[in-house]
């Protein structure tokens, strides 16, 4: 009987990723959201719910053996909705006997960051998006649910879904030019999602070998703005016309819009070189091979 996993956010950018992963492994997957506009992928069943409503999430979760808690409420809502949406998977989690498994980020680390990231970097976040990350993730590691966490940069992906790569830096290359929010000359961590997604579900197959809470990073590409954009001239077969993020208007347009407001937050994430140390993961999955930058770039470059 194939162990069985239920995705909750399955219609975000890692849901549908997780999605895909873990059909592809043989899991059986059980697809969670709410107000379905798009299918589950094929393969997989699909369940409507509200994640707020602790009973109806404890039910669907009971008989899985594993739980993706991808849910990813809107920026500006973090504050009121990511306390009740732990505290709700905790208690499903917790009355299954599931394992919970997370997409983490970098935020946790704050503007005071190394260069280089691994699972002992102390966290210190100094936004308020990376403190509340930070409660989630400290209140399962109190929570005595297995918890898994997958560290990892900004994503790439083929879906059109208007996060960095493909809503700002990538979007007018059909028309001859790219955008680079920071210094060219800094390494910046990017993942491609269905990598990550692959690794989650490696991590997921060898639960039972790990400890109640563990984190693994997901190294996935390092580089700089100059090497980002050399790789996508070149997959584009042209020289691009080089453009910069206009931050100075981002302030006064933060007034208008509480996400502007919070992407200016992490606009650090640009101004300081980092990448995500993986010698961990690759030591618990040693089979594990990641999607050459080449081939990425032709999976989800719109020219």
């Amino acid at each position: 009987m194939p162990s069985s996993v239920i995705i909750l956010g399955a219609k975000g950018r890692f849901g549908r990723a997780a999605q895909k992963a873990f059909l592809d492994a043989g899991w059986d997957v059980t697809a969670f959201g709410r107000n379905w506009t798009i299918p589950a992928l094929k393969g997989a069943k699909q369940l409507s719910g509200d994640a707020s409503d602790v009973d109806a999430l404890t039910v669907a979760c009971t008989g899985m053996d594993v739980i993706v808690h991808a849910l990813n409420p809107p920026y500006p809502s973090w504050s009121e909705v990511m306390p009740v949406l732990t505290a709700n998977v905790i208690a499903a989690a917790r009355h299954s006997g599931t394992t919970v498994m997370i997409p983490g980020n970098v935020y946790n680390y704050g503007s005071g960051m190394p260069a280089v990231l691994t699972e002992t970097t102390p966290h210190a976040p100094t936004t308020r998006k990376g403190k509340l990350r930070e409660t989630m993730e400290r209140a399962f590691a109190a929570s005595n649910v297995q918890t898994i966490i997958l560290r990892a940069g900004d994503f790439i992906e083929a879906e059109q879904s208007g996060n960095w790569f493909d809503g700002h830096i990538t979007n007018k290359v059909s028309k001859g030019s790219i955008m680079y929010p920071g210094p060219t000359d800094q390494p910046h961590a990017w993942a491609y999602l269905p990598d990550a997604a692959n690794a989650m579900v490696g991590l997921a197959e060898i639960r039972s070998t790990l400890p109640k809470f563990d984190t693994f990073g997901f190294k996935g590409y390092s580089l700089t703005g100059n090497q980002l954009i050399e790789a996508v001239e070149k997959t584009a077969g042209r020289k691009l016309k080089r453009g910069s993020m206009p931050w100075f208007m981002i302030p006064f347009l933060g007034l208008f819009s509480p996400t502007i407001k919070e992407i200016y937050e992490m606009r650090y994430l640009w101004n300081l070189p980092h990448s995500v140390d993986d010698t961990k993961l690759r030591a618990a999955l040693p089979l594990m091979d990641g999607t050459p930058l080449a081939d990425c770039l032709k999976e989800v470059l719109v020219l």
